[in-house]
């Protein structure tokens, strides 16, 4: 396996934050569609990016698509076509991978919002599978059974699953082991991120209320912490994404904290003293 890290996580400008990962010793770089590259970039910028990045020595793990779960329950094709757009330029960059949160899948298929999610999905990851790339769902706010079932439903070589274990611990309340076993024939790219939930909630609360006549929950609920500090099993995860056969990136995201650089620094050590790039060494 590889480790990687989210550019953003740095908190600082994408060149900038590239040459910390560098310095970190990692091997990739997940980046931001409309942060480290504007929504409309052409192929010339596209390409001095990539010329940039791997001229530091890394790779693109992935490129995060996501710009809310509106297009998901609206069916806004002005939204799909950029979802669209993104896949072609991560293409251009290096990677097949795009990643992206849709809300919550229901676990009843008879309501408008399961509908509205089946169609505007199977549209992307058809897309996808065109172009030879993955449009990659991030685990979270639905168990992973429901997530795979949902996949499954879509019949389509195009879309896959990018694991987050601590949303899982998190959000959904799953376990992040069982759901490597379960996810296992759709894993494309995972987060190393660990967390612990705070108390028990629905996750349309917090993911898209309006979208199933809620009120917002606030983000109190979930305490995202360093990792080996939550929730996450790391000694078990790591051995089954083994098992599972999964040589892709665990790319660090950090999301909150007062010095992100140390804490991407300490989460690179923790991974590597859990040997999890042993078998490119």
């Amino acid at each position: 396996m590889k480790i990687g890290v989210i550019a953003e996580s740095f908190r600082k400008p994408f060149h900038e934050a590239v040459i910390s990962a560098r310095n970190l010793g990692v091997d990739g770089v997940q980046a931001y569609a409309g942060q480290a590259f504007a929504f409309d970039a052409d192929t010339k910028t596209l390409a001095e990016l990539k010329k940039f990045v791997q001229g530091e020595g890394l790779v693109f793990s992935a490129i995060c698509g996501d710009f809310g779960c509106e297009m998901y329950y609206e069916r806004d094709k002005a939204m799909i076509d950029r979802e669209k757009r993104i896949l072609e330029m991560a293409k251009e960059l290096g990677t097949d991978i795009v990643t992206t949160h849709i809300g919550v899948i229901p676990e009843n298929k008879d309501c408008v919002q399961y509908e509205s999610m089946f169609e505007v999905c199977r549209e992307l990851a058809e897309f996808a599978k065109r172009m030879g790339g993955h449009f990659a769902v991030e685990t979270g706010p639905e168990k992973a059974q429901t997530l795979k079932q949902f996949l499954d439903e879509l019949g389509s070589d195009g879309v896959a699953v990018n694991l987050d274990p601590a949303n899982l611990v998190m959000c959904a309340g799953d376990d992040p082991v069982k759901a490597v076993y379960t996810l296992r024939d759709y894993i494309v790219h995972t987060h190393a991120k660990d967390g612990v939930q705070c108390k028990k909630f629905d996750t349309r609360a917090l993911y898209a209320p309006k979208y199933f006549g809620l009120e917002p929950c606030g983000w109190d609920v979930i305490r995202e912490e360093p990792l080996g500090k939550g929730g996450v099993d790391w000694k078990r995860y790591l051995a089954a994404l083994r098992e599972i056969g999964y040589e892709g990136f665990l790319t660090i995201e950090r999301e909150c904290g007062e010095t992100p650089e140390k804490d991407i620094g300490d989460a690179v050590r923790f991974l590597d003293a859990m040997n999890v790039r042993e078998e490119i060494r």
